[in-house]
Formats: structure tokens, sequence, C-alpha cells
């Protein structure tokens, strides 16, 4: 299944802030789009995800496999989100985070996927643990594994690197990374640092006047 943006631009105040443009991501690729801060990256994601905010507007098609996602409200397109912060509910535990991502159904059914998600992260054992008590890695992986429990066809990845201390951040990159093309999900990083495009993957770049271009 891919993710397709056809014709899509950003629009601030109704002026360009993304100039038209259009891009496939293919089942388990990762691409990523570079920009300086205000330069759009996040808007495109909220287009996408489908809760952009006035005054911004988006324009263009939105396609996930067979289906326009434009008249699809955000909370039915299937679509996950990793952002900078981990985002995790502070007064729940570990498993009870994870559970929040499972689609209902029998609650033993559930229980069993989220202790297997936990088993997943490296994180068994944990399902009693309040967030504050665990590493900044640890919630990480709390907060993709939620994403992936809900089962996305897509995933948007807004910078969610740029708050892990150096050496972290190239262990969550290389994790976060091989989870989603294991699992042949489409993705569209956006950040600020080369470092985090995944090897080998697409790279394009805002450029000043809001065109994006290959880098």
């Amino acid at each position: 299944m891919a993710l397709s943006l056809e014709g899509v631009e950003v629009l601030l105040h109704g002026k360009a802030l993304l100039r038209t443009f259009s891009l496939t991501v293919e089942a388990g690729d990762i691409v990523t789009l570079m920009g300086p801060s205000g330069s759009g990256k996040s808007s495109l994601l909220a287009y996408v995800a489908g809760d952009l905010e006035p005054p911004l507007l988006g324009h263009g098609i939105i396609r996930l496999g067979g289906s326009i996602l434009n008249e699809v409200a955000a909370g039915r397109r299937r679509i996950g989100r990793l952002f900078q912060d981990d985002l995790l509910f502070p007064h729940l535990t570990a498993g009870e985070n994870l559970l929040f991502g499972i689609p209902r159904g029998p609650r033993q059914e559930r229980l069993a996927k989220m202790r297997d998600g936990l088993a997943q992260a490296g994180l068994a054992g944990f399902e009693d643990r309040a967030p504050h008590t665990l590493s900044g890695g640890e919630r990480a992986r709390i907060s993709l594994f939620r994403s992936l429990l809900a089962h996305p066809n897509a995933m948007l990845l807004d910078e969610p690197f740029s708050k892990l201390d150096s050496e972290l951040r190239q262990t969550m990159r290389e994790y976060v990374f091989a989870h989603l093309r294991q699992r042949l999900i489409p993705s569209l990083l956006v950040t600020h640092d080369v470092a985090d495009a995944p090897p080998g993957g697409q790279i394009l770049a805002i450029t000043r006047d809001g065109e994006v271009r290959h880098a």
C-alpha cells in the first residue's frame, strides 16, 4: 500500500507556504522531507493526517492505497504519528498506554497484544510501570508501539528523534526504521537534520520560496 500526495500545496493566510508538488511513498519506504523551522514541514503532515487548522489551508489529493482520504475524518484515516515528544499519558501505566492504541475487541486478546508489544519493544514486564519511571529511550519505544499496535496504513514522523541525546538518537533511528520497513508501512519523515534520514532513502528539501525539490 502506497501513500500518495497529488498536487499538494499548503497556504498560510492565502500565500503559498509549500508550493504545489506530488510525491509517492511506496510500502516500506521512508521518505525524508527537510527544511528549517517554519518552512511548513509539520503543516504538511497535519494536512496529510487531516487536522490542519486555519489560518493554514491545504489543497491536493491525499491517497492511501486505493482510497482518497481528503473527505475522511482524521480519526478514521489509519495514519500513525510520532512527534518530538512521546506524548504518553502520564496517568496511565506503560501497558495502559499501549492498550489505548489497540482497537476494540475481547479484553484478553487486547491484553495479549499489549504484552506482545511490550516484548517486541524489549520491555517485557514493564506493564505496570508509570511513564515517569522510564528512560527517554523506553518512553520512545512505548510511543512507537502504541502507534504500531493501532495497525496504521501509513506513518508520519515529525522530528521524533530531535529531543534524544546523540547516542540514543542513532539507536532509535535504526529501531524505528527497522520496524516500519518490516511492516511495509509507507512513512514520511520531516526533519531539519540530514543525519535523521535513513541511508539510501529518498530525500526532499524545501527551498526558501517553498518549492519541494530532490536534495
